[in-house]
């Protein structure tokens, strides 16, 4: 029933009630007026009229509020409604203005990295940095467009493939009897040629880049940089994870504290870049160049760095535990104090490399090549050494305790004070070593080659164990052992 249908109705049921009421109390008036009646009952007939009237009155009153009342309410759901409407036309002007405001923005700053002074470039992403931050919504979109923005005027430049093998190739070694290799004299001029200034725009957009806030970043997306020359780039604390850098330059880049844990570094250039403190862990580095990289106390856990290059790199107290160093070059490497536990060294070249009081427990070295290496103090306990190159190696105090040295040539190592505890030795080549000191307890020393070795000093080896190896009449045995019969005959 509408509200005009509604009024009408209230004010005739009002008017009846109020007449009623009133004639009610002019009866009552009335009977109280009789002669005949006593001065009681008069005014018992003047006090019901009283209350009568009284009650009507409130009736009346009641009527009227209740009335009232639910106009009021009424009148407040209405304004309610029409509060509710203004508000969703307000939202909708203000999200039109909004999308106006940062369509403005984005057009400007868009059109503006065209521009041909580096100035207004730079202004440009600074002011898409701005819209990115405040309208989230438009995140991803501007770091897509900074990506492309780096990868469209900073492309990698094309080598010839003998150049680009002249200039970062494999240094050629020359072999000494005691210590490591020198690179060759031409790498190291290549090593020290001034790279190109990077450009102050694609500096701004990495910068952008590196600083976003990592929340707004979609799932399963990744920064594409891609085949980028930004060598010499400051990527300071820089937020990389899983960014797509495969084939990218980043020579002698500023890479220190920055994040690129599973980042595809894929064939990537980083030759003596900064990458101290950086976080690398489960990040993809095949074939990856990082000669003269600086990577000490870096996190490399379970890196994959199959064929990589980094001869000369310093990865002192580096944590490469689990990490893949299949066929990985590490010539002339540092890597003091490391960890390298669990890690993956097979047919690795580590000519040079100085791996003093280093972690290596249970790490896979099958057919690595170590000559030269320092691996003083080094833990190598349950390490698989199998075929590996260990010719004039320093090996002075190292843990090899339950090592796996099968086949393994250690031609005039130095041995001096190893724990050689239940070490294998099957086969090895042990000529010309020396072993001053060492401790053989329960080693495996079957068809060990013993020629010219130094046995004087040693601990815990028995007759047993020299009767199974190789020897002759210049290998020098402790004290309380006296040569077999078949040594002193041959030599």
């Amino acid at each position: 029933m509408s509200s005009k249908k509604t009024d009408p109705l209230l004010n005739w049921l009002i008017t009846i009630t109020v007449l009623f009421g009133f004639s009610l109390t002019v009866i009552f008036f009335a009977l109280s007026n009789i002669k005949q009646l006593s001065i009681q009952e008069k005014i018992q007939y003047r006090n019901q009229a009283l209350t009568t009237t009284a009650i009507v009155f409130l009736a009346s009153a009641a009527m009227f509020n209740t009335y009232y009342a639910a106009k009021r309410a009424q009148a407040m759901q209405k304004n309610a409604i029409a509060a509710e409407k203004n508000l969703e036309i307000g939202i909708q002007n203000t999200k039109v203005n909004q999308d106006r405001l940062i369509a403005e923005r984005f057009m400007g700053a868009i059109g503006q990295l065209g521009h041909e002074k580096v100035e207004t470039r730079t202004g440009a992403i600074y002011a898409l940095e701005r819209v990115a931050q405040d309208f989230p919504q438009e995140h991803w979109t501007i770091m897509e467009i900074l990506t492309a923005f780096v990868r469209e005027n900073a492309p990698i430049q094309h080598v010839k493939a003998d150049q680009q093998k002249a200039e970062y190739s494999t240094a050629v070694y020359s072999s000494r009897r005691r210590g490591g290799s020198r690179p060759t004299q031409q790498l190291e001029q290549n090593l020290h040629e001034e790279l190109p200034k990077i450009r102050t725009d694609i500096q701004a957009a990495l910068t952008v880049i590196g600083r976003r806030n990592l929340l707004e970043d979609p799932k399963e997306q990744k920064l594409d940089l891609r085949n980028t020359d930004i060598r010499g780039a400051d990527l300071l604390k820089a937020n990389l994870q899983q960014a797509d850098l495969r084939g990218a330059d980043l020579s002698g880049a500023d890479l220190r504290e920055a994040d690129l844990s599973e980042a595809n570094l894929n064939g990537a250039k980083l030759v003596k870049s900064i990458l101290y403190e950086t976080k690398l862990q489960k990040a993809s580095l095949c074939g990856a160049n990082l000669c003269w990289a600086n990577l000490n106390r870096a996190n490399l856990c379970a890196a994959n760095m199959r064929s990589a290059n980094l001869s000369g790199a310093s990865l002192r107290v580096a944590n490469l535990q689990g990490a893949n160093l299949y066929k990985a070059n590490l010539q002339q490497a540092t890597l003091k104090v490391a960890n390298l536990s669990g890690a993956k060294l097979f047919l690795a070249n580590l000519q040079g490399a100085k791996l003093g009081k280093a972690n290596l427990h249970m790490t896979g070295l099958i057919g690595a090549n170590l000559s030269g290496a320092n691996l003083n103090g080094a833990n190598l306990s349950g390490a698989n050494l199998n075929a590996a190159k260990l010719q004039q190696t320093e090996v002075y105090f190292a843990n090899l305790s339950e090592a796996s040295l099968t086949e393994a040539d250690l031609y005039q190592a130095n041995l001096i004070g190893a724990n050689l505890h239940k070490a294998t030795f099957y086969q090895a080549n042990l000529t010309q070593a020396n072993l001053m000191g060492a401790n053989f307890s329960e080693a495996n020393l079957s068809d060990v080659k013993l020629e010219g070795t130094i046995l004087t000093g040693a601990k815990n080896l028995e007759l047993q164990q020299i009767r199974e190896a190789i020897g002759d009449r210049t290998t020098r045995l402790p004290d309380y052992i006296e040569a077999p019969t078949h040594w002193r005959q041959s030599g």
